[in-house]
């Protein structure tokens, strides 16, 4: 289902896709369900967070990884050059993370909204019986 192609102005939530866009947020990557949902200044800016967070979580393992290294193989230890870029990579991370999960909510409301708003679909008539 692909709900960000509908050409045009932004169309009504529907449940399962705000559900939908929920999921991709949550499990997938934080920004990419709110962009589903058109949602694009939101959507940019949870993805930049987190991927700013994903960036500095590589950074990161790499500086853990050359430290690693140096104790195994018996070079002389040196002190992190970036001792901050962990807290920096799980802090950003989850901001985008806590984002996406704003807008996910209220992508959820949204859609409450519009079913609630919808109007009843007409009931036929039964034909009177015959006595």
């Amino acid at each position: 289902m692909k709900i960000s192609s509908v050409p045009g102005p932004r169309q009504p939530l529907s449940r399962a896709q705000a559900l939908n866009c929920l999921l991709v947020n949550q499990f997938a990557t934080p920004g990419l369900g709110s962009l589903m949902a058109r949602r694009w200044l939101p959507g940019l800016a949870q993805l930049g967070i987190f991927l700013g967070g994903f960036f500095c979580t590589v950074g990161w393992f790499v500086q853990r990884s050359f430290a690693t290294y140096r104790l195994v193989t018996g070079l002389p230890e040196q002190p992190p050059r970036f001792p901050w870029l962990g807290a920096w990579a799980f802090g950003l991370a989850f901001a985008g993370w806590l984002l996406s999960w704003i807008t996910s909510v209220g992508l959820l409301r949204e859609a409450r909204r519009n079913e609630a708003n919808l109007p009843l679909p007409k009931q036929p008539v039964p034909p009177k019986l015959q006595p």
